[in-house]
């Protein structure tokens, strides 16, 4: 018999709530909030990368998934039955972000700068009927057109051509899942341009990039629709020396245009982290979109877990009220253990962070801070620490009717067994 018995839950829920309430918390409200929060979750942990345009292609751009774990899911179908699987174990509803390699063709050949709604139909009857929203990336890698790891600011105008169609189309297909799904979709653009030593001429690939972005957007779209943002990357496999989309490049094309930047957690200096960069971005631009990820080292997109710098991002979101405009996308992609498993850990920590930072008296805690009283601060943020959220979350997770605790692995075994090992 399970300890997570429906009596267990409520007493331990309502034990959490009367504490939470010393502190003028109404957990009820704070489990409508979080219910309301859509985390997009990434199409491409669960087959590495590879998409469905040319699935057996190596990886290239400064990307790369390590292990070999049996399961990997080899078309659209089976993709979408593992993501199906991953959602019924994670409380709330959420989006799906896909990359425009995850394409669905039948037997014709669409190169990426022909690709077309219609080739992510199956993408939004899916989505229609779980009442998700889809978001969007051009794929700017893994192709022959990318090999020397330049795209769009490539010295060669009919490469760069090339790549800006992609990416006109791609904004057209994030406009078509907002028009068809009633949400804006998200489309982020990353590029992995760069040098792998040291380049003489820093300022002419940027001076490029900027030309093709214009060109990019040229076109204005509702944004009732389609939310434009552009990601930055510090260095990756073959671009260790210079990369052409700086941050800080980015920032400032985003503030001049009007649209998102993309900050992820593993395109930064190894103890650089972005969740005190937030802020600083919010006082200056609208919305802001990220992509959660743990870097190990580098950026090697490890799977999201409950650490100090994912706590600290969903403070920055929560503490200053800024849920409405922050996009909370996760990006990781871990070959070496089960990929639905990666799913649910991940999302269920980003859920995690979030409600332990709702479950904070922030006011108070604002209150001390401006009084100076840093001692009743430190002491009161420490206390937090072990106050009973765990009764909070697994009661969350009992009125979305998924499973409580651990519990949600026995249920990932038995699906690996069933489907996954026979592939």
């Amino acid at each position: 018999m399970s300890y997570y018995t429906e009596k267990n839950l409520r007493q331990l829920y309502q034990l959490a709530r009367d504490q939470y309430a010393e502190w003028g918390i109404d957990t009820d409200q704070v489990l409508e909030i979080l219910n309301k929060i859509a985390i997009s979750v990434h199409c491409w942990q669960g087959d590495d990368v590879r998409g469905f345009e040319n699935p057996d292609r190596a990886l290239s751009g400064g990307i790369q998934a390590t292990g070999n774990y049996p399961g990997k899911a080899r078309t659209a179908d089976e993709l979408r039955q593992d993501l199906d699987m991953a959602f019924s174990l994670i409380p709330g509803k959420h989006r799906l972000n896909l990359h425009a390699i995850y394409l669905e063709t039948g037997a014709e050949k669409i190169d990426r700068d022909e690709i077309e709604p219609e080739h992510y139909q199956n993408w939004v009857e899916w989505a229609k009927e779980r009442g998700m929203g889809l978001d969007f990336n051009p794929t700017l890698f893994s192709h022959e057109a990318a090999d020397d790891g330049l795209t769009l600011s490539h010295p060669d105008q009919v490469i760069r051509e090339f790549w800006i169609e992609h990416c006109k189309r791609a904004r057209k297909i994030g406009e078509y899942f907002g028009r068809e799904l009633g949400t804006p979709a998200v489309t982020n653009i990353w590029i992995p341009d760069g040098y792998k030593d040291i380049p003489v001429d820093r300022y002419t690939p940027r001076e490029r990039l900027k030309e093709s972005l214009d060109e990019i957007l040229a076109e204005k779209i509702d944004k009732k629709f389609n939310l434009d943002a552009v990601e930055s990357k510090l260095f990756g496999i073959g671009s260790e020396s210079y990369v052409v989309g700086s941050n800080e490049f980015y920032l400032a094309y985003a503030l001049e245009n009007d649209i998102m930047l993309c900050l992820d957690a593993g395109h930064f200096h190894p103890t650089e982290v972005i969740s005190n960069k937030i802020s600083a971005c919010l006082l200056f631009m609208d919305r802001l979109l990220l992509h959660v990820s743990r870097p190990v080292r580098w950026d090697s997109d490890h799977v999201v877990i409950l650490d100090d710098e994912l706590q600290a991002i969903a403070q920055e979101i929560v503490r200053p009220g800024f849920l409405d405009r922050v996009h909370i996308g996760l990006d990781f992609f871990d070959a070496s253990i089960n990929r639905v498993a990666a799913w649910v850990i991940g999302t269920r920590n980003m859920l995690k962070a979030l409600l332990i930072s709702l479950l904070e008296p922030t006011e108070k805690l604002k209150e001390t801070e401006l009084e100076g009283d840093f001692t009743t601060r430190l002491a009161i943020l420490e206390e937090l620490k072990s106050y009973p959220w765990q009764a909070v979350w697994n009661y969350y997770c009992y009125i979305n009717n998924v499973p409580i605790a651990e519990e949600w692995l026995v249920e990932v075994k038995d699906y690996e067994r069933k489907v996954l090992s026979s592939r």
